[in-house]
């Protein structure tokens, strides 16, 4: 890619048709935010809100479509039994901050960070999102017990996908 870079006399791998292509494909497939890096050069586009987002996500193409299937379908199988607590008392949310595969334990051979009944803090580290290989810890940001599990070890994500429900009392 480099050297068709330097052929269309851009001086980097994101020339301008490059640019156009990822654009196009955004609206294709919905997706509101790439990230790219090539060696020194960064390249972030976003579409639509411009809300902060807390961990940038470089989200694969062609992982984009078959993500939302399974994690939607998860969140359905779980929603009935999840939602009528959740109308009873106040529970906290803990959501993915990014689309990506959800971990719940540091190495396949060691204990989750986190199970059922636990008590978390804000910085507790609940879980890992992996995106293309890069790695990211989900903290808690609340204090309280883990009442409900709603993601499985290496399950897709989504953005905002709601995770774990905390009791704070």
């Amino acid at each position: 890619m480099s050297n068709n870079a330097k052929k269309t006399g851009s001086g980097g791998p994101f020339d301008v048709k490059t640019v156009e292509a990822l654009v196009a494909l955004m609206a294709e497939n919905e997706l509101s935010e790439i990230y790219l890096r090539d060696g020194d050069q960064h390249l972030r586009l976003r579409r639509g809100s411009t809300a902060p987002v807390a961990v940038p996500a470089a989200v694969p193409l062609a992982q984009a479509v078959p993500m939302a299937a399974p994690a939607s379908a998860a969140v359905k199988q779980d929603a009935p039994a999840a939602s009528p607590p959740a109308a009873k008392k106040n529970l906290v949310e803990i959501k993915s901050e990014t689309v990506g595969t959800y971990y719940a334990q540091p190495k396949p051979d060691e204990p989750p960070y986190v199970k059922l009944g636990d008590r978390v803090t804000p910085t507790k580290v609940v879980g890992l999102v992996e995106v293309m290989k890069t790695y990211n810890e989900l903290q808690a940001g609340c204090s309280g017990t883990i009442v409900e599990v709603l993601v499985q070890d290496s399950q897709s994500v989504e953005f905002g996908q709601v995770l774990f429900r905390v009791d704070p009392s």
